[in-house]
């Protein structure tokens, strides 16, 4: 949506660009960290809110992982506070991580996002990522040998948690932010590890200095992006026509046709396979290529298997794709929350019950399961509720003394969000 400024104006295209990302009256947050990028992005919305009647907030996470990260989301809660942008500064409650630290600050860093945004009744979380962030992305793919997937770069919008991510600024070349922040005289903050190679991403931004003389840019890689982001959406249609075929018992079992899948090209059925893991798993990344691989070679040769805590059972015409018993046989939560990230349970909730997996012995006080015509193994992986040692209830099992249990997204809602 254009806001009507003069094609003179240097800051018109900017502008232009950020605007059609947003319909009027949208409630955003935006995600600002104090470096150069976000603070763009925030300038640029707060330009555009009155315009389009946008209700904008802004969040700065603090992984306390420097020393500087305090003083640099003050300076954004002061800029915030000058223009009457309402601010808040979260801490990364965190021990010691044992993982890759980036990684698991950037996960942190969207949790929190997402429990402010909800909190404060936004639907929306602009996020300033810029062409340059997509170009490296793209020269990590390369040097990790990705496929389609890991090339096609970072989304230009993604849902997560029932709310809308956008990333309005991924044709726009870092550089030309800074000139904006700079014809506006608006401070940034400069991360010292943006400068450290020992980072694969700083590596990623020093090669792509080096194929500047022949004309590989940012801009040019995230043109290529954008170009492997259309083909993979083909390919999720694709994906969304074979899943069509697939059926889903009440049981968090899912049947697929064997001869229709084999007729699947092989990636489709590497796609399919990968979503249905991950529905029946809450895996938030696909598993291994070999294990993949691997999983489809025993479907082609009618074999069982199991991945990432998922059982695959290949029958002539069937195959069966459920949880694993050993991935669930110690987990226990509360009834109130989500069980093995997919399960949902309502009945009458009480401090001292659990959800814990019906297992062999919950499921010998069934008496009657055997009438539902659901397989044993599938039923000892379903959601039970549990007071210490005692059974007392398993919906699904046929025993629901009030209770009922249901997978918080049903596969075909998972299969078009994924």
């Amino acid at each position: 949506m254009s806001v009507g400024v003069s094609s003179p104006d240097p800051d018109a295209h900017l502008l232009n660009i950020v605007a059609r990302c947003y319909a009027e009256g949208a409630a955003l947050g935006v995600m600002v960290s104090g470096g150069g990028d976000s603070m763009a992005l925030l300038h640029l919305l707060h330009r555009l809110a009155a315009p389009q009647g946008l209700r904008i907030e802004a969040t700065t996470i603090d992984h306390g992982l420097r020393a500087g990260a305090r003083a640099e989301a003050e300076m954004v809660a002061a800029f915030c506070s000058t223009r009457g942008i309402p601010h808040q500064i979260s801490l990364w409650q965190h021990g010691k991580i044992a993982g890759n630290l980036m990684d698991e600050a950037r996960r942190a860093r969207y949790q929190m996002a997402e429990a402010w945004a909800v909190a404060r009744g936004l639907t929306q979380i602009a996020v300033g990522h810029t062409a340059d962030d997509q170009a490296e992305t793209f020269l990590i793919g390369l040097s990790r040998q990705a496929g389609i997937d890991g090339l096609s770069g970072m989304r230009k919008v993604w849902g997560q948690g029932g709310l809308t991510f956008t990333r309005p600024l991924l044709s726009i070349p870092r550089e030309d932010l800074r000139d904006y922040l700079r014809r506006h005289g608006i401070q940034w903050a400069d991360d010292p590890s943006n400068a450290d190679s020992q980072y694969t991403r700083v590596k990623a931004r020093n090669a792509l200095a080096t194929l500047a003389p022949l004309g590989i840019t940012a801009t040019v890689l995230a043109a290529v992006s954008d170009n492997l982001e259309t083909a993979r959406q083909a390919l999720v249609q694709q994906v969304q026509t074979a899943a069509q075929s697939v059926s889903q018992t009440g049981a968090g079992t899912l049947r697929i046709p064997r001869a229709g899948f084999l007729h699947q090209p092989q990636e489709i059925q590497r796609r399919l396979l990968i979503t249905a893991l991950r529905w029946i798993s809450g895996a938030g990344y696909p598993p291994r290529e070999s294990g993949l691989m691997a999983v489809q070679t025993a479907i082609a040769a009618q074999k069982d298997a199991t991945l990432g805590g998922v059982r695959f059972k290949t029958k002539a015409d069937t195959i069966y794709i459920l949880r694993e018993a050993k991935a669930v046989q110690s987990l226990a939560c509360p009834t109130t929350q989500l069980w093995d990230n997919r399960w949902q349970m309502s009945g009458p909730h009480a401090a001292n019950l659990t959800i814990r997996a019906l297992g062999a012995d919950g499921l010998s006080l069934c008496g009657d399961w055997r009438s539902l015509g659901i397989p044993r193994d599938a039923l000892l992986v379903t959601p039970a509720v549990w007071q210490d040692q005692t059974l007392i209830a398993a919906p699904i099992a046929g025993f629901s003394n009030g209770w009922q249990a249901f997978p918080a997204v049903s596969f075909g809602s998972f299969v078009l969000s994924h």
